[in-house]
């Protein structure tokens, strides 16, 4: 995922996004890329300490120079999500499940046309998983948004429109 979203470089082959090449962009259009167009869901979260979960899901917007009007799906995010009750917490003050789903909100907050996802419900119980994976599936289905997910949850993969099989290293389905 890090090689897809241009945060590494491959060791050969191309990458290309929305027709460009991001080996031929410089390193600032590379970052100016992601900030517009890729969400990224770390399996770490990497949430900053010292911000509450809000602070942490609008980081994204102030980075990308987008403000701070989230538009009108946020509140309903958030409320799927299972955190408007969370927000003014920090992460320390937060279960993992908790963080994950902030940083999910994170990710989704600038309505990126990708995602990038790993393990976005490794640690989230059925009922929470279920409803991240709704989610997911609800934008893609009604934005067109692309999604991309790494998963060894077979239920998880199931909510995709395709399954691609990965075994050390190479695609093998």
């Amino acid at each position: 995922l890090h090689i897809l979203g241009g945060l590494t470089p491959p060791t050969s082959g191309e990458i290309h996004i929305d027709g460009r090449d991001l080996l031929r962009m410089s390193e600032a259009e590379r970052t100016d890329l992601r900030k517009r167009t890729v969400g990224f869901v770390f399996q770490k979260y990497n949430l900053l300490p010292t911000l509450t979960a809000e602070e942490n899901i609008d980081i994204a917007r102030d980075i990308a120079g987008l403000g701070r009007d989230r538009g009108s799906d946020f509140q309903e995010m958030i409320r799927m999500l299972g955190i408007e009750s969370r927000l003014d917490h920090k992460p320390r003050a937060l279960s993992g499940g908790e963080q994950q789903r902030v940083a999910i909100a994170r990710a989704l907050v600038n309505n990126p046309a990708i995602l990038l996802a790993d393990e976005p419900t490794g640690n989230l119980d059925s009922e929470n998983s279920h409803k991240v994976l709704t989610l997911l599936r609800d934008l893609n289905d009604r934005t067109g948004q692309t999604i991309l997910m790494i998963t060894h949850d077979l239920e998880a993969a199931a909510y995709g429109d395709r399954i691609v099989r990965m075994r050390d290293g190479r695609i093998v389905e």
